[in-house]
């Protein structure tokens, strides 16, 4: 007894300390069909919180093909992929990211978490050196850790420095994993130098393509496509753009039988739904699509005009794209921004450390195909005079 009111004294303390540094995390109840309006904690209100970038995750063709794959194969895939989780809807899906995407294979993990996690701890172990961007993912960092290889870590977009990693020796294998599109700041990472760099050090190169799958490209491969790039390692996801669940790495034979082989967050985890991977297709097809070219259309112009809003504001703001970071500095003010909108019926979520540094707490602003131009003027007009609070 005594032994557990010792553990609950440390634990309320710790969460004092979160109290105090403005970080404490509750958990918003959304409810409602995903678009451009959101139920948040009982409350309606405009939805630029979401990474549903081309508004797909209500669509009623995936919504069918989900239906009737269910319907099929049952809810759940009921194992690993490895044991008797391996399902026809599995393949197909595989088939048709490596074929869209180029690659000889791809192979579906149940979340970008667990991929990047597979990629980096199957790819590098003790003896090998990952150059990470100072800004990627936590699943990067995570599996850069878990990894056991040295971890060389560059300012963002820092292609200098990333350079003089690049040029150390001693290593049996070296690997640059970098995101295209950063969750968090909306900025591009130049990924033709990086790719230039990797072959003069003979690296591989992996990069993260979560917040550009659907978004880039000639049919939605992502940024890499659309600048020509081809890395060593393809990873996107299908829960943001494609507006579904889980995600992908595609790239050569050799790489999807050593992830298959290797990689403890495919092999040991029940394969995702039958169901979501025939969602996911469907998705896909879309965006591959006369469609899903009409809706990066529409997306492209929802972020020309929002970021020309913010521009007002802020004169010096750079990197426009359907991420649009509005920088605060202090997590309270953050979160009661946050809150003020909310009142207002708008809703965009604070973000703050651990998700960014410490001292760049922001309200993560988001852009969907689906959102009207007088939902970006509306928006603006909530957002807009919270900001001279900033200067007093």
């Amino acid at each position: 007894m005594l032994k557990e009111l010792s553990k609950n004294w440390r634990l309320s303390d710790e969460i004092k300390a979160l109290h105090q540094r403005g970080l404490f995390r509750k958990m918003p109840e959304v409810a409602g069909f995903p678009g451009r309006f959101i139920e948040v904690d009982g409350q309606l209100a405009l939805n630029f919180s979401s990474n549903n970038y081309l508004s797909l995750a209500g669509n009623p063709e995936i919504l069918q093909a989900f239906l009737q794959a269910a319907q099929i194969h049952g809810v759940g895939a009921t194992a690993s992929r490895l044991i008797a989780g391996n399902c026809p809807s599995h393949r197909e899906l595989e088939e048709f990211i490596a074929k869209w995407k180029q690659t000889e294979a791809a192979l579906v993990f149940g979340s970008g978490y667990q991929a990047n996690i597979g990629i980096l701890t199957s790819l590098s172990d003790t003896g090998d050196l990952i150059i990470s961007d100072e800004l990627n993912h936590a699943s990067v960092i995570d599996g850069a850790r878990l990894s056991r290889a040295t971890v060389s870590v560059y300012k963002h977009l820092d292609v200098n420095m990333a350079e003089d990693a690049l040029k150390k020796q001693g290593f049996r294998r070296k690997i640059l994993v970098t995101e295209s599109v950063f969750s968090m700041d909306g900025d591009h990472s130049p990924l033709r130098e990086l790719s230039s760099l990797c072959r003069k050090h003979g690296a591989l190169l992996v990069v993260d393509e979560a917040h550009a799958t659907g978004i880039y490209g000639p049919s939605g491969e992502g940024l890499c496509s659309e600048l020509g790039v081809d890395p060593d390692v393809h990873m996107g996801t299908l829960g943001k753009a494609a507006g579904v669940s889980g995600a992908y790495v595609a790239g050569s034979r050799n790489l999807i039988d050593i992830l298959i082989n290797q990689a403890r967050s495919f092999i040991f985890t029940t394969a995702s739904s039958p169901a979501i991977s025939a969602a996911a297709l469907k998705s896909l097809e879309i965006i591959t699509s006369s469609e899903g070219a009409l809706r990066r259309s529409l997306l492209k112009r929802n972020v020309e005009v929002m970021d020309g809003k913010l521009k007002q504001i802020f004169p010096d703001k750079k990197n426009p794209s359907h991420i649009q970071p509005i920088q605060v500095g202090d997590s309270d003010l953050a979160m009661k921004m946050s809150r003020s909108c909310l009142s207002r019926g708008l809703f965009v979520q604070g973000i703050r450390y651990p998700s960014v540094n410490e001292g760049s707490a922001r309200l993560r602003l988001t852009l969907m195909s689906d959102h009207t131009i007088e939902d970006i003027e509306k928006a603006y007009d909530i957002i807009e005079p919270l900001f001279p609070r900033l200067e007093k």
